[in-house]
């Protein structure tokens, strides 16, 4: 046996490596570094590869086989290469390359089997040769086109293009809807643009390509339908009644709803709230819930809505989960003919089953081994037990390996890695322990001596079966040299370590208990006395947990002094520093500790246990247990609440309205009904209010009728024979529950009889009534009130509407048009008798069209009020022009008067004043010009206009024909002034000629200077210009 003193033995299996003896210190057996994954792989694709990964970190290094479907690979097959422990395919097949792979990393130390890689092959056919049969629907309905997809794996990700491609369907505005799950393209509410062919384009993703593919064309048409009827929403596109989601991924649920108008959609969980993480999806057609966890599980319903009604549809998820370890074995080094348990614990929904493998081979119950289920049980270790073992977790959705590696060991005593201590210092009067844990397999008989003297359990002296050696009351006399011996069948050695005896250490100055308020500081005391030989320190602890003291910013500080001072500064006390310190004076022979409680007084803690009982509409009871009152007495309670309608917390109203110290419930006053609460309580004492108790879960108020009126009643406007009534849709807050609507109320007034409409969608604002026998802006009489499942609410104050306007049905008379220039002229007219029965007259609008055009093209100016003239710009300079004037309203304009003509006079010059100079004289500058001559073509010039511009400042001087120049002032300071100098007549202004003056440029100048003359140009005139 001496030869297997430094080794443990693993025997091999045909499926593991057989070599040498695993060296127990030297070697270990292979670990997983990189393990193989599936592949989806191109199916037809000859020469491409597949890779699958295997590398294990071992020593020696390891050495790698594997299995598909259960079976060796052929490595010699010159189709696979293994390059290190890779598994390289070449041009795989898919009749003979398709399975499951596992590696094999083996050495002499064990085998370990890697997790399972599938390789499967990609596909995805042609759609089928044949086209689905068009289809006709009528402006309005709903309509879906099926895609049919083809035979494929993996799934298929879906899209359309209508006509050409890309010119994909797109779900904005929610009439269209894409599934994922069939294919198939929905559309909600069809129009008549609609019309065109739609193709199915479908792509499948593998690890190295992708590929698409798409159907033949899907003729839709529709037919317009200028009456198309409205739909509540019907639902189309239902998600089952049982979805299984995968903890962790993403799951999702389709919905989608015919209906005119288009449908909205919104989501909710029945069981609960709907889980925020669903983010924009919860109003959308696909509910995405991202990361999925237990706490999403329950019943989930869409609702489609428009203002014809809605319409529901529920399906509960179902929440699985993969196997995930809570608890596996580590590696072992275990004494022969000893036992080995070992557990391993899966969580994972199903259930995982486990099973164990040894060396890559299955273990089962029989012998000296015991299998049940997650525990291993080997008794009487043999060396042949040595080798690497595997747990394994599977259930339907993956099967994950956790892996240890066994020694079984075999050694005669050694104390050379862990000798008894060579010097045991130890207290007088106090006890110490020697302790005695040499190397050895199978376990050795221990014994302890002194000198010659062997020891025996006494009053004083305990020796344990596992060799410790304790000694109590200890006297100088205890001194000396202990030795132990350790022996088994293979072999004897002992150790030995000499007993130091040392004065006892003793606490002097006990710390005292302690009572503070909140934010005071306090010193605890705690002096000692200790053998002068050694170092004597000191720690703090606060109910059994030591404390930092060494650091700065935090609350505990070290009082500095002597060696045998250890005072504790407690800095800003708080309510969690309250309790049992102690402190403990100790050396490395031994301690002494004393202890002292520290009150804090403070504002209460939060109060517990808060639950909401007998909710009514308006009210609710809440009740809680009273919290820590912190050593000051509770004072009083304050509910605090919130509701997605608030920002933030705030102070409920409650009965009592003052809740006294002593109380443990209250009843919550004044909440709306049909709306959800959360509450907290906070306590409070002569010391402040403390922090609030844990909210209560989300409540919701009992629904009651509605107890105010929609506001905002008015209406008017529409087309002939209509009476359109609007309000103010009514906030949540103002619903009181579920099912509601509005009752609108309408008659002509000075009449009896009510008509009496319901509008069930809540987001209505509008409502229209269509009677041929209306008349023209008649006045009703018009209140609404509120309803839902509970009942009616009140009416309204009555509002006053009109219906639809009848456009006016007198023309203006007496129409005059005057050309004023070139481009504009002056239109005036007779006002219309106002005839209140059609409308109100809002204005007039003024059509007017060149001689040789049609009055269809005419231009059209409408006045801002009743005036009966206007002036209309921008015409054209010699040029016949036709104007009529109309009266209009709210429902259009009325008939066109009688026409009447006038000619715009001829432009006017369009070149500005040239030969421009200029003189200045002290704080004045004289400006001339050359006269403009008009020319045939051009209206006469009547005369000049000047204008002057410093500093935001202007002002204009307009001159008579006879006059070509001006004298103008000089700013005071340094600035300088713009000159703006044209002509004008009959056919208005001319163009400018623009010039800077400036007084500083100008000084001491005596000659006039030439400007230029330029149409538009800008001189600056300067005292170097010539």
């Amino acid at each position: 046996f001496k030869s297997l003193s430094s080794f443990s033995l693993h025997h091999c299996s045909t499926e593991q490596y057989c070599g040498d003896v695993c060296i127990t210190g030297h070697d270990s057996g292979p670990v997983f570094e990189e393990q193989p994954s599936s592949v989806v792989y191109p199916e037809g694709l000859s020469k491409g590869t597949v890779t699958l990964n295997c590398q294990a970190r071992a020593s020696p290094a390891a050495t790698y086989r594997w299995h598909v479907n259960g079976t060796n690979v052929p490595v010699g097959d010159p189709r696979y290469t293994l390059v290190a422990g890779n598994l390289v395919i070449s041009g795989p097949q898919y009749g003979s390359d398709g399975g499951s792979y596992q590696c094999l990393a083996m050495n002499r130390c064990g085998t370990i089997l890697s997790r399972v890689a599938n390789l499967k092959f990609g596909y995805l056919h042609d759609f089928s040769g044949e086209g689905q049969s068009p289809q006709t629907v009528y402006e309005g309905a709903g309509a879906f086109l099926a895609c049919q997809a083809p035979a494929h794996y993996p799934a298929l990700s879906y899209r359309w293009f209508v006509n050409d491609f890309p010119s994909f369907v797109k779900p904005e505005g929610g009439r269209w809807f894409v599934s994922q799950v069939t294919g198939n393209l929905y559309l909600a509410k069809a129009e008549p643009n609609d019309t065109a062919s739609y193709f199915c384009f479908t792509t499948i993703d593998m690890d190295i390509s992708t590929k698409s593919t798409f159907s033949k064309a899907n003729q839709l048409t529709v037919q317009p339908d200028a009456n198309a009827r409205k739909s509540a929403p019907a639902i189309k596109v239902r998600f089952p009644a049982e979805t299984y989601a995968l903890a962790g991924h993403t799951t999702q649920l389709e919905c989608f709803a015919y209906g005119n108008p288009v449908p909205k959609l919104r989501w909710r969980k029945v069981d609960g709230l709907l889980p925020s993480k669903a983010g924009a999806s919860a109003e959308g057609p696909i509910l995405t819930l991202p990361e999925v966890t237990f706490h999403d599980e329950g019943v989930y319903e869409c609702e489609a809505y428009n203002s014809e009604g809605r319409d529901k549809h529920q399906g509960r998820i179902n929440v699985q989960a993969q196997p995930e370890w809570l608890q596996v074995m580590s590696d072992s080094e275990v004494e022969i003919s000893s036992e080995l348990h070992w557990t391993c614990v899966a969580a994972g929904k199903p259930r995982p089953s486990i099973r164990w493998l040894r060396n890559g081979q299955p273990l089962s119950t029989q012998d000296r081994v015991e299998v049940n289920g997650g525990r291993l049980k080997v008794i009487n270790l043999a060396l042949e037990d040595s080798g690497m073992y595997q747990c394994v977790a599977e259930n339907k959705h993956d099967t994950i390996y956790s892996n240890a590696e066994l020694r079984v060991q075999v050694q005669a005593p050694d104390f050379r890695s862990n000798p008894v201590r060579r010097l045991v210092p130890a207290a007088r009067g106090g006890q110490v322990m020697l302790e005695c844990r040499p190397r050895a397999a199978p376990k050795p008989t221990l014994f302890w001596s002194r000198g010659t003297e062997l020891l025996t359990n006494s009053s004083r002296v305990t020796v344990t079966p596992d060799g410790i050696l304790w000694i109590h009351n200890i006297s100088r006399a205890d001194e000396g040299k202990y030795t132990c011996f350790a022996e088994n069948y293979l072999g004897k050695a002992n150790s030995t370590g000499h007993l130091s005896v040392r004065d006892a250490t003793k606490i002097t100055l006990a710390p005292s208990n302690a009572d503070i308020n909140q934010e005071e500081n306090v010193t605890l005391q705690c002096h000692a006395s200790h053998d002068p030989t050694m170092d004597l320190t000191f720690t703090w602890a606060h109910n059994g947990a030591l404390l930092d003291l060494e650091d700065p910013a935090g609350p505990y500080h070290r009082v500095e002094g002597k060696e045998t001072i250890g005072d504790l500064l407690i800095v800003s006390g708080q309510l969690s520093q309250a309790g049992t310190y102690s402190c403990t004076a100790q050396t490395v022979v031994d301690s002494a500790s004393a202890s002292a409680k520290l009150v804090v007084r403070g504002p209460p803690g939060p109060p517990g246990g808060l639950v909401v009982k007998n909710i009514a509409e308006t009210s609710a009871e809440l009740r809680w247990s009273r919290g820590y009152d912190n050593h000051s007495p509770i004072g009083k309670y304050v509910i605090m609440g919130c509701s997605p309608l608030s920002s933030g917390w705030r102070t409920m109203r409650t009965d009592p309205s003052n809740i006294e110290g002593n109380s443990e419930s209250a009843r919550v006053v004044g909440l709306l009904p049909w709306m959800d609460y959360e509450f907290q309580v906070i306590a409070s004492n002569i010391l402040g209010s403390g922090e609030p108790s844990m909210s209560s879960h989300t409540v919701r108020t009992q629904q009651a009728a509605p107890t105010v009126a929609p506001s905002g009643l008015g209406g008017g406007g529409g087309d002939r024979n209509e009476l359109i009534i609007t309000w103010t849709p009514m906030a949540r807050e103002y619903q009181n529950g579920d099912g509601f609507g509005y009752i609108l109320a309408f008659r002509k007034r000075n009449t009896p009889t009510w008509v009496v409409e319901r509008v069930s969608n809540v987001e209505s604002s509008r409502y229209v009534y269509s009677n041929q026998s209306l008349s023209p802006y008649c006045p009703f009489e018009v209140k609404i009130k509120a309803y839902n499942c509970k009942g009616e609410g009140p009416f309204s104050q009555i509002a006053l509407v009109h219906s639809a306007e009848e456009e006016p049905t007198v023309a203006p008379s007496r129409i005059n048009a005057t050309a004023l220039t070139a481009f504009e002229m002056q239109v005036s007219w007779d006002p219309v008798q106002h005839l209140s029965a059609n409308g109100i007259l809002r204005g007039y609008e003024i059509r007017y069209w060149r001689q040789h055009e049609r009055e269809a093209a005419a231009d059209r100016v409408r006045t801002a009020g009743l005036e009966t003239t206007a002036r209309v710009a921008g015409l054209r300079p010699s040029t016949r022009y036709h104007v009529t004037v109309l009266a209009y309203n709210s429902a259009g304009t009325g008939p066109a008067s009688p026409k009447s003509t006038v000619t715009t006079r001829r432009p006017p010059p369009n070149r500005p004043p040239g030969n421009v100079f200029w003189k200045t004289d002290g704080s004045w500058v004289t400006v001339r010009w050359d006269h403009v001559k008009a020319l045939d073509n051009e209206s006469a010039v009547l005369g000049y206009k000047v204008l002057y511009k410093h500093e935001g400042q202007s002002a204009l001087k307009i001159l008579d024909k006879g006059k070509t120049s001006v004298t103008l002032p000089l700013p005071k300071d340094n600035g300088y002034v713009v000159l703006e100098i044209r002509s004008w007549g009959e056919g208005g202004d001319g163009a400018a000629h623009e010039t800077i003056v400036s007084r500083d440029s100008v000084k001491g100048s005596e000659q006039f200077h030439t400007l230029g003359g330029r149409r538009y140009n800008r001189d600056i005139a300067t005292d170097t210009e010539v």
